[in-house]
């Protein structure tokens, strides 16, 4: 039997569009704010949680702290809303999901201690590329 595919609707692609604005935002942002080893993993075809993985790094809390906050300011200057944040208080690991792009921003130890990206970089299942 032949798949079919469907052409993408126009919501699917202002969707596409919205999340490469997204991450666009997002890999400025931490470049401005001097965050260190960005790292953006394509998760489009690992998990429906989103499209885009960011891993980077602050030099220590208060950098981290920082680096999330100039990263809200600048996604809610883009008109993104319904921003979910979790850890800016201790700033050890800051999660910000932007909806289609998730971003973690953690302090270098930390970052080493969980090594997310190597598990969100191993190759999928059918192909066997990394992402």
């Amino acid at each position: 039997m032949k798949k079919v595919h469907a052409a993408p609707s126009n919501a699917g692609l202002a969707g596409v569009a919205r999340s490469a604005e997204t991450l666009e935002t997002v890999l400025a942002s931490l470049d401005d704010s001097k965050a260190e080893n960005v790292v953006s993993i394509d998760i489009s075809r690992k998990s429906s949680i989103g499209d885009h993985m960011v891993v980077a790094s602050g030099r220590s809390h208060r950098h981290v702290a920082a680096v999330a906050e100039h990263l809200l300011t600048a996604l809610k200057q883009t008109g993104e809303t319904g921003l979910r944040v979790e850890g800016l208080q201790s700033a050890d690991w800051v999660l910000i999901d932007a909806g289609d792009v998730i971003v973690h921003i953690f302090r270098p130890e930390v970052r080493d201690f969980y090594a997310i990206e190597k598990m969100w970089q191993a190759p999928d299942l059918e192909d066997e590329t990394l992402h």
